[in-house]
């Protein structure tokens, strides 16, 4: 299991950023959390197959229609510190 870490940035607040994460990872059987960060950017924590989270990754970089994704940093762990069960929205 991989674990993908992501900060992006851009017009990801205030457009259901969160919500088409978390669509697209429980559709994916990806584990984790979306949450909005203060400085107006998203974190992405994603737990999965490395291959199943390169897509997803792509998903994310794109967001929704009323995103505008300027930025994504990753960070990919092979060994993950703590497991997820599902994919929620914090």
């Amino acid at each position: 299991m991989y674990q993908l870490h992501c900060i992006v940035s851009g017009r990801v607040q205030g457009v259901a950023y969160r919500a088409f994460v978390q669509n697209i990872a429980r559709d994916m059987r990806i584990t984790g959390f979306v949450a909005n960060l203060p400085d107006g950017s998203v974190e992405v924590v994603a737990q999965g197959e490395y291959g199943v989270l390169k897509v997803f990754l792509q998903h994310i970089a794109k967001g929704p229609a009323g995103a505008v994704v300027t930025g994504v940093y990753d960070d990919w762990s092979e060994e993950p510190e703590k497991t997820y069960e599902g994919f929620d929205i914090l």
